[in-house]
């Protein structure tokens, strides 16, 4: 059985990865919320508890684990010790407490970063296939990237990026939008999705898309053109609101020549259970199958 995992600061999402003649899909599913400011024992066992929900007790497993960082993904050992959610398990093999939780072999475990894991099942089953060269983005509380050219999906750590004053992040995540309106129009808001309300003023709404629009367009210029990107896979809740902010986006790029696609995730949270899996699903089926 094939389990993919994403974790959060506060969540946990575990699915049963399914293969069949139509490609990949998603089985039996369990969600919860957990406290990862507790105690590592405590934080291994909410976690294993959920996975068990899915597993149902069986041990022959393959685990796929999308991770927010920083992480040493390829031993499975936190190095999470300033972003103030699972500090107790820093330094810790997060890999081997799973594993002898679940009894079973740490081999059987897999970890990947939660930017790239969304990229990987974007590619293998969502909104990528097909293409060689993918950017992926995941617009949320932080930023997310992830690079896939030719069979290889890393990383980007475009988050820390250096942008006008600042790194692409103070940029293009939810705070951006929180401290602009309160600049701009000494409006509070909690998230983007009050921009989106009816009752929320339109005009205001506008005004800010057209500017985060504008601002994601001119970050994106110069990896697009370095990278030669096909394809650009936006994820994340950011992302929901992307009708009201890629048409400036566009704007901008095409004014410099460039006409990229820019989709919204296919897969949408279901793209990092599977990306997660991508190594397991890869020694179980041919990837011009998936």
């Amino acid at each position: 059985m094939i389990i993919g995992v994403d974790i959060g600061g506060s969540h946990i999402s575990v699915a049963e990865i399914l293969i069949n003649e139509t490609g990949v899909s998603l089985g039996r599913r369990a969600d919860d919320s957990v406290d990862t400011a507790q105690g590592a024992n405590d934080i291994i066992n909410d976690w294993v508890n959920v996975i068990r929900e899915v597993s149902r007790g069986s041990r022959e497993l393959q685990i796929g684990i999308a991770m927010p960082g920083p992480y040493d993904y390829e031993n499975g050992v936190s190095l999470i010790s300033e972003q103030g959610k699972m500090k107790s398990l820093f330094g810790l093999s997060v890999k081997n407490l799973l594993a002898e939780s679940l009894e079973i072999s740490p081999n059987q475990i897999s970890f990947t970063n939660d930017a790239e894991a969304f990229l990987k099942g974007e590619v293998l089953a969502g909104m990528g296939k097909g293409f060689t060269n993918t950017l992926g983005l995941t617009l949320g509380t932080g930023l997310g990237s992830a690079i896939h050219i030719d069979d290889v999906v890393k990383d980007a750590k475009l988050w820390t990026a250096p942008f006008r004053q600042g790194i692409a992040e103070d940029y293009l995540g939810t705070a951006w939008f929180l401290g602009f309106v309160q600049k701009e129009f000494d409006i509070k808001i909690k998230g983007v999705k009050d921009l989106t309300s009816p009752h929320f003023d339109q005009k205001i709404s506008t005004q800010v898309f057209e500017e985060f629009g504008k601002t994601l367009g001119e970050f994106l210029f110069p990896y697009v053109i370095r990278l030669q990107t096909q394809l650009l896979v936006l994820g994340g809740k950011i992302s929901n609101a992307s009708s009201l902010f890629l048409p400036y986006t566009n704007d901008y790029l095409s004014n410099y020549g460039i006409n990229l696609s820019i989709q919204k995730s296919l897969l949408g949270e279901d793209a990092a259970l599977i990306g997660a899996c991508e190594s397991f699903l890869k020694m179980t089926i041919n990837p011009n199958e998936i």
